[in-house]
């Protein structure tokens, strides 16, 4: 769970800022109750929205959960404006509004076979009998009030799917304290048979306890028309505020059952599954100095939960973020001394161009530059294409002046036995 806190979470109105629509109360404290429901800045939603963008897997099925109907409209747009996909039905909304036509893209985000749509933003309408089995990243834009709403979101993200060994949660709006509340973790309830329950009496309208219907005025579930009585305030901010917005982002970690547990745990948790995935520094060392098989070490972490996200989380506790993986895995498991990859890249600089001509030199300077600046991830057999046309133009030039591919392949991979043999 990823808990995230800006800058502009509460706003209080100065007079460089611009009032668009409406009447702003000078001196209230707006705070995340307020927000898309009775006053709007769009420059704070659009900062949310590319925060979060940032941090997920755009080719993953996401929820997004917003303030309201008009929220989770806004909140599509932002996203479309933000993507990587050429498609047009990327990221949709489902709501009470959206008719059959919101029904069918929800029809097609449960099919596990589609990809699209990838995204669906709402507001009340997937809290509950949504059976989307993918869902491997959820967004909460909106305050969870209650430990049933909670739990029925969270649930959207725990169902069992081939492959799928965890979800992230992008927390907003503080929903995490949910955690700490002695409900979360209780003893499992009855199921309730409300026909047969006198003091739960269902509504009479939707036959539901409590009452799921959806307000025909505000279109809202539960209805928000008191809220609804003044005027949305529009605020547009001042240029300057747009660019001072920031934002501090920490995870909570969660053991197997669930339950959240410390930075440290959750190291000693990570120490201990190390072992079935290499025993010695020198097995590490040869899994990692391949490319392919680096790449299966990471499918093996990302199997048990350690995805890149994670690996990161990680790094940044053992204060690492500078570091290569393979110095941050052999300091867990070994006790190893952490190195820079500018450090690494120095230690081992005497192996780096061994029998190099002046060409091949300058090319392998220039891939270490990249993983100085970038990480391990830019010695992938995958980025070589794009290293080669960011340093030549393109491929046919390359081959004119490393030779061939296989050739320019074998420089590559030898770089990297040479970058960890120390």
């Amino acid at each position: 769970m990823a808990q995230i806190k800006t800058t502009l979470d509460d706003y209080i109105y100065t007079d460089d800022d611009t009032v668009l629509e409406g009447n702003i109360e000078i001196g209230a404290v707006y705070t995340e109750d307020d927000f898309n429901r009775i006053i709007e800045i769009k420059e704070r939603e659009a900062y949310r929205v590319q925060l979060f963008m940032d941090k997920i897997d755009p080719n993953q099925k996401t929820l997004v959960f917003c303030a309201s109907q008009e929220h989770a409209l806004a909140v599509r747009d932002l996203i479309n404006q933000n993507k990587i996909s050429r498609d047009a039905d990327y990221c949709v909304r489902v709501t009470a509004n959206d008719g059959a036509r919101g029904d069918t893209f929800l029809r097609q985000f449960q099919d596990n076979e589609k990809t699209i749509p990838t995204i669906l933003t709402t507001s009340q309408k997937l809290g509950t009998g949504v059976d989307a089995r993918n869902v491997r990243q959820i967004v909460l834009m909106r305050p969870i009030k209650s430990m049933i709403e909670f739990k029925q979101i969270i649930g959207r993200g725990t169902r069992l799917f081939e492959g799928k060994n965890y979800f992230t949660v992008y927390d907003f709006v503080e929903a995490y304290k949910h955690f700490n509340d002695p409900e979360w973790d209780g003893e499992p309830l009855e199921p309730i048979d409300i026909a047969k329950t006198t003091e739960l009496k269902p509504c009479t309208a939707c036959n539901h306890h409590p009452c799921i219907c959806v307000c025909k005025h505000c279109g809202e579930s539960p209805c928000v028309c008191v809220k609804k009585v003044k005027q949305k305030v529009k605020v547009q901010l001042a240029a300057g505020k747009v660019l001072q917005i920031q934002h501090i982002a920490a995870s909570i970690f969660f053991d197997a059952n669930g339950k959240p547990i410390s930075a440290v745990q959750f190291i000693q948790q990570f120490y201990g599954e190390l072992p079935s995935l290499f025993k010695t520094p020198d097995e590490l060392r040869t899994l990692w100095q391949d490319p392919e098989t680096r790449q299966q070490l990471l499918a093996g972490l990302a199997a048990k939960g350690y995805d890149h996200e994670k690996l990161c989380d990680v790094s940044r506790l053992v204060n690492a973020e500078n570091s290569d993986l393979f110095d941050v895995l052999a300091h867990i498991a070994f006790t190893f001394p952490l190195l820079s990859r500018q450090q690494r890249v120095e230690v081992n600089k005497a192996n780096l161009f061994a029998n190099c001509n002046h060409k091949q030199q300058e090319f392998l300077a220039f891939v270490l530059d990249h993983y100085v600046d970038a990480g391990f991830s830019e010695l992938a057999l995958n980025k070589l294409p794009t290293l080669l046309k960011l340093k030549y133009a393109s491929i046919p030039d390359a081959k004119q002046e490393l030779g061939e591919i296989n050739d320019i392949r074998q420089l590559f991979t030898q770089l990297q036995t040479a970058l960890y043999t120390s």
